[in-house]
């Protein structure tokens, strides 16, 4: 990939310093890079107020956009990335589009549609959309692009015996600490050593989510955790882990970052999400499928060691794949989404 002397877009909602990892990788392949956060601001108030899409909030999005504006419309772009697109208002991408006919315009989504159905008033406006939910990139048209890992998570140093038998580090939301605490309740009948780690942005926040989410409202406040954790310090516990527990949303089957961290740390997986059976990097010996409504943990899983992935799949795994997907060349036929585009 060469992006030297290319000027980059960029706008996306701050998620886990992911954003920073991949201006920062556009940076160092020689791309000049103008990165802004997709919301006027990352409180939880603000994150509260688009999803209930309030009115009263929107002249804020709009003053914030308008001032985006004024730093943008006197500048070329080679390319411009969005991702999510979550607030981002359609009248900048028409002024956008407008003023910029020769950028090529991209957009990626880590979330389903039908939790964001604004997505679909978005693909009208970029050249090349992707997504990396399955159903989406079939029911829609999309070109479809798993997510990635970052440097930090690559196989390293083996700990022998390792420290825990199961690791989890996530947001807590859905189901995930109900299934979460079947599998650490199992764990302990088993005799094995497992690290959970439940992280919320926010006391006052989760408090109100509860009300209206009957799976938080089983919650003990005194495992959550309100400090988020860098990736190195993920990165260290999964290095003292055998297997690391996913739980992805009970509506989403796109693969979380915890899949393909987890992996390129040569670690076996437990997963809520049986899609995962369609991936070229899929095998049973690294991979323990978990029924969600009937959770059971198979002793025989951690009996025996990590089965290596080839190079090539790690390769197609990585930050540098993903940018080379979006931005040079689709892998819808490695991915497996065979369709015709436009």
């Amino acid at each position: 990939m060469n992006f030297v002397q290319k000027k980059i877009l960029f706008i996306s909602p701050y998620f886990f310093g992911y954003e920073k990892a991949i201006a920062a990788r556009l940076r160092e392949l020689g791309a000049e890079v103008d990165f802004y956060n997709e919301r006027p601001s990352d409180t939880i108030i603000t994150k509260g107020m688009i999803r209930v899409k309030s009115k009263l909030y929107r002249k804020k999005i709009l003053r914030y956009y308008e001032k985006l504006w004024q730093n943008l419309e006197k500048k070329n772009y080679d390319y411009f990335l969005l991702i999510k697109g979550e607030s981002i208002p359609l009248s900048f991408l028409e002024k956008f589009a407008s003023a910029n006919p020769n950028t090529n315009k991209i957009f990626y989504s880590y979330d389903a549609a039908a939790e964001y159905p604004k997505f679909l008033k978005l693909y009208n406006f970029f050249d090349s959309n992707f997504t990396f939910e399955p159903s989406d990139a079939k029911k829609y048209h999309l070109h479809f692009r798993p997510l990635f890992f970052l440097e930090d998570y690559k196989l390293s140093e083996k700990i022998s015996p390792p420290k825990f038998n199961v690791a989890f580090i996530g947001t807590a939301h859905t189901d995930r600490y109900l299934i979460g605490e079947k599998v650490r309740g199992l764990c302990s009948e088993r005799g094995f050593k497992s690290f959970f780690y439940y992280y919320a942005p926010g006391k006052l926040a989760f408090v109100l989510k509860r009300i209206f989410d009957k799976n938080l409202q089983h919650f003990d406040m005194n495992r959550l955790s309100f400090s988020k954790l860098k990736h190195s310090e993920i990165a260290e516990i999964y290095r003292d882990s055998f297997s690391v527990l996913d739980i992805n949303k009970p509506f989403q089957n796109g693969l979380t970052m915890r899949t393909f961290e987890a992996l390129a740390s040569g670690k076996k997986l437990l997963t809520t999400n049986g899609d995962i059976k369609n991936y070229p990097f899929y095998h049973p010996e690294n991979i323990h499928i978990l029924d969600r409504n009937d959770i059971e943990i198979n002793a025989d899983f951690f009996q025996t060691e990590f089965r290596a992935l080839d190079a090539s799949i790690l390769e197609k795994m990585s930050l540098d794949s993903w940018l080379h997907c979006l931005f040079y060349q689709n892998q819808d036929d490695y991915w497996g989404i065979k369709q015709n585009f436009n």
